[in-house]
């Protein structure tokens, strides 16, 4: 029987690893194949994209940091500042318009979206969530990641399943390179002439090459309409939309870009360039920023518009009308997206899943917010004030150590901002104080600093916000505990590198002597901005120093006895069976300060990887799942949290990880379970044969447990020969006196001697149930196990609970697996070479005997090639090292 042959495995639960496939039978294993050439080269080519992207990012940065730095040697920061004033009110509220123009028409990619995906949700979150994500992402970067999080949130709060989301998140990523594919190629047809001279090339290859790619899209609107899959390089199939839905996007985004494209043109002086080829420029500008990976596009963008319309606008009014379009198409719908989420939330209460939601993006949103108001200062700080402002000051007879002193600490203040903004987006209640005083401190500086009520109005804005969102930030935490990854400090880096470019670029006809940082005046304004750069200079320094010398803060320890104690409290109280898995010892416990909930995790190589999730008080289990993912990456490891369940996701997705379907899960409604009818044949036959040999079936735990351990070792060390295996871990159980001492188990007798044994993973709510180990002696009677499994479901629906687990079936309820996710084929590549193969169909069918409720199981883990490590630290975790992987 299946059951004799490796009860132990089969029934605990199940592991999509190269442990599990050494585990599986013999009869079972499929035959062995080779490894496939275009899989490695897949491989490989996973490996060396993210560096091939970031180096083309890297040299495309640098052009046009280049191109940038020899453009603006051509313009004054006065003439641009006089262009700033100089703008009309009018044009301003036309670009007012048509930014929320098209902020409005972005909804219109959602609503497409969700029509590909078949989902239905209400047209007011539909609006809210396009809004929020557009406003976060258009300023953050990284579109599919700052947005897809947010329509992943909000749209699952309003009851889109996983894959839907998934679609809406892919749909609205390929609509909008689509619709800028087709819209810049118009673009380009039209204003050839004007963009030719740009880029030297004749004006009949640019309108060929456009006319060709709207060929191209003309071409997938005719398979948009003739088939509705597409397949690609024989591996991927693309489900197309709808030619109807095709066209409707393409008309979007066209409005869109247009609307888009008319914010920034409106702002231009009167004698406007042609706006056909200003959106061919646009969409360039647009891609070249999207390419770059750098946050908003900033300075990408901007060096492609330099340079595109260098002979159509003067460059000084082509940077005023930029840095006003940065002003309004990207921190105006910023603070009015956060404004808005926290509006619903006191309108709403937390009464409903899409306020609940709403309310937990507003961290993400202020995080932005005080990022932006951050680099505000920072710039601020190290350009001149108005005429007009030095003027107001001197009228007014502001001390000069006043205003001296305001410069210096809004420009500190401002680099503040930028470190504390981490620590508001994991929500820590240290930096929500930070950010308020520094935000209240600096808008009150910006006064004497040089009347800069733009300045204050903003940040006093974002302390408002800050008031507001008080309850969202509920993770006592210190600031110092806090700890940067390397990409933050270059982004540090980044900051101070553009803080001294623009200083030299607003004083550039000021000749440099070492009396400027000795000069204290009014009119000194060179040397006051260097002052305040080389505090900012100075202090992020000192912090990026301390931040990469500081000692780790220690290993994790093995639990004690009295960790276990305090766990197995918690355990016996959760309703979960798997929470019994802390008890074996064999993994590190992270405790919540309040000590009611806990959270397992083992530690390989570079991966930490929690088991299950959070166990106890459910009001913990998000600092508990922020605190491991920080823990983690302190010490420069992976976090990962495996098979964990999709009520949880929003748990780790909030964390920034990913979530990868495992396979399903199967349990036994046990109310109304019973050994009748054709599929229970089996077991029935089994308890059947079980009685009439003599077996007994007994429950044992307390003294009598401890009496029957050295016998219990006995059965055990037995099936282990026979297995020719050796004990697992981590997410196996394994033959451990104290293990067992913790949890009643189930016997089978004959004549008083223990032939097989099962421990029972139960707690006291009697919610559910499972079994760990299951192991009999080789001379037990055929049917041992089918008889003990029986016994065993009988006994648990007795005593009142309600279902028992029977574990997962790895690659249950995926797509065939050509057309699985790329992560999982590769996946496959790794764990296909054991000794033995994992039979999936027939652990699936066997399991559906039972009639079971099928769940999926997730993996939450980085993106890119994160996950295909983790699991390969997770086989060596159960395994017991790398040796365990390989063999039995």
């Amino acid at each position: 029987m299946w059951l004799e042959a490796d009860g132990a495995c089969r029934l605990a639960p199940c592991l999509y690893t190269v442990t599990e496939l050494s585990h599986s039978s013999p009869d079972h294993a499929p035959p062995a194949t080779s490894p496939v050439p275009t899989e490695a080269v897949a491989l490989g080519w996973q490996r060396l994209k993210p560096w091939l992207i970031a180096a083309a990012a890297l040299l495309l940065c640098l052009l046009l940091a280049a191109a940038l730095h020899g453009l603006a040697g051509e313009v004054r920061y006065d003439d641009v500042m006089k262009a700033i004033a100089g703008t009309h009110e009018l044009d301003i509220v036309l670009a007012l318009m048509a930014t929320a123009a098209s902020y409005l028409i972005l909804s219109g990619y959602d609503f497409s979206a969700l029509a590909y995906a078949h989902a239905r949700v209400n047209r007011g979150t539909v609006l809210l969530t396009s809004f929020t994500a557009y406003a976060l992402s258009n300023t953050i970067g990284l579109g599919p990641l700052t947005g897809g999080a947010v329509r992943t949130r909000l749209y699952t709060a309003a009851g889109l399943k996983a894959h839907q989301v998934a679609q809406v998140v892919v749909f609205n990523a390929a609509a909008f390179g689509l619709g800028i594919t087709a819209f810049g190629a118009v673009a380009l047809l039209w204003g050839a002439p004007e963009v030719a001279g740009l880029v030297g090339l004749p004006p009949e290859l640019l309108q060929l090459g456009s006319g060709l790619l709207l060929v191209g899209v003309g071409v997938f609107l005719a398979l948009c309409r003739r088939q509705r899959n597409l397949q690609i390089a024989g591996r991927w199939r693309l489900r197309l939309p709808p030619a109807g839905l095709a066209v409707r996007q393409l008309v979007i985004s066209a409005f869109e870009l247009t609307a888009s494209a008319a914010a920034l043109w409106f702002l231009l002086p009167g004698e406007r360039i042609d706006l056909p080829a200003f959106t061919a420029f646009y969409a360039i500008a647009i891609v070249a920023g999207i390419i770059s990976h750098v946050p908003g596009g900033v300075g990408v963008f901007e060096a492609v518009m330099l340079m595109a319309t260098r002979n159509d606008v003067p460059a000084d009014s082509m940077l005023a009308a930029l840095v006003l379009y940065r002003g309004i198409y990207y921190i105006v719908p910023l603070v009015a997206a956060t404004a808005l989420v926290l509006g619903w939330e006191l309108k709403s209460g937390v009464g409903t899943p899409i306020a609940r939601a709403a309310t937990r993006l507003s961290p993400r949103l202020l995080a932005a917010l005080t990022l932006v108001a951050g680099l505000w200062l920072i710039a601020s700080g190290v350009t001149p004030f108005t005429e007009d402002a030095r003027e107001m000051l001197a009228t007014l007879n502001v001390p000069l150590p006043l205003v001296e002193a305001s410069h210096f600490l809004g420009s500190v203040a401002g680099l503040g901002l930028l470190l504390v903004a981490r620590g508001l987006f994991h929500r820590l209640d240290a930096a929500w104080w930070a950010a308020l005083v520094l935000a209240v401190v600096s808008a009150v500086l910006a006064l004497p600093k040089g009347i800069a009520l733009h300045e204050a109005g903003l940040l006093a804005t974002l302390a408002v916000l800050l008031v507001v969102s008080r309850k969202q930030f509920d993770r006592r935490s210190s600031l110092l505990s806090m700890r940067l990854e390397p990409g933050w400090l270059i982004g540090l880096g980044a900051v101070l590198a553009g803080s001294l470019w623009l200083l030299f670029f607003a004083y550039q006809e000021v000749a440099y002597t070492h009396r400027l940082w000795w000069q204290f005046e009014l009119d000194a304004q060179a040397p006051r901005s260097l002052r305040a750069l080389l505090g900012v200079a100075l202090a992020g320094m000192a912090y990026g120093l301390w931040q990469l010398l500081r000692p780790p803060v220690g290993q994790a320890a093995a639990p004690t006895t009295e960790d276990l104690d305090r766990a197995a409290a918690i355990v016996a109280a959760n309703p979960r069976a798997d929470a019994c898995f802390a008890l074996t010892g064999d993994k590190h416990l992270l405790f919540s300060p309040s000590g009611r909930s806990f959270l397992m995790y083992g530690k390989q190589n570079r991966s930490w990887i929690a088991l299950y999730g959070p166990a106890g008080d459910k009001a913990e289990w998000a600092e508990l799942a922020w605190r491991f993912v920080e823990m983690a990456r302190t010490h420069g490891g992976r976090p990962a949290f495996y098979q964990v369940r999709p009520a949880s996701l929003p748990l780790y997705l909030d964390c920034g990880l990913q979530a990868f379907k495992l396979g399903e899960h199967a349990h036994i409604e046990l109310p109304g379970f019973d050994l009748k009818g054709a599929k229970r044949a089996n077991l029935r036959s089994g308890m059947n044969r079980g009685e009439r040999e003599g077996l007994v079936f007994e429950v044992i735990e307390g003294e009598a447990l401890e009496a029957a351990l050295p016998e219990l070792r006995a059965v055990s060390d037995a099936w282990l020969s026979r297995q020719k295996t050796r004990e697992k871990g981590f997410s196996v159980g394994r033959f451990d006196e104290d293990y067992l001492r913790r949890l009643p188990v189930a016997v089978a007798r004959r004549e008083g001697r223990i032939l097989a044994f099962a421990n029972l993973l139960v707690t006291a709510p009697a919610e559910e149930a499972a079994v760990d180990l299951m192991r009999h002696l080789p001379d037990a009677p055929p049917g041992t196990m089918d008889f003990l499994f029986a016994k065993v479901l009988l006994h648990l629906k007795d005593r009142g609970f309600q279902r028992f687990a029977l574990g997962m079936a790895p690659m249950a309820g995926m797509a065939e697996r050509r057309h699985a996710p790329r992560w999982q084929r590769l996946g496959r590549l790794l764990y296909e070479h054991g000794e033995r193969f994992y039979n999936f169909r027939g652990l699936r069918s066997f399991k559906d005997k039972f009639e079971p409720v099928w769940e999926p199981r997730y993996l939450a883990a980085p993106g890119g090639v994160a996950p295909l490590w983790v699991l390969l630290d997770l086989a060596a975790l159960i395994g017991g090292g790398t040796k365990g992987v390989i063999g039995k």
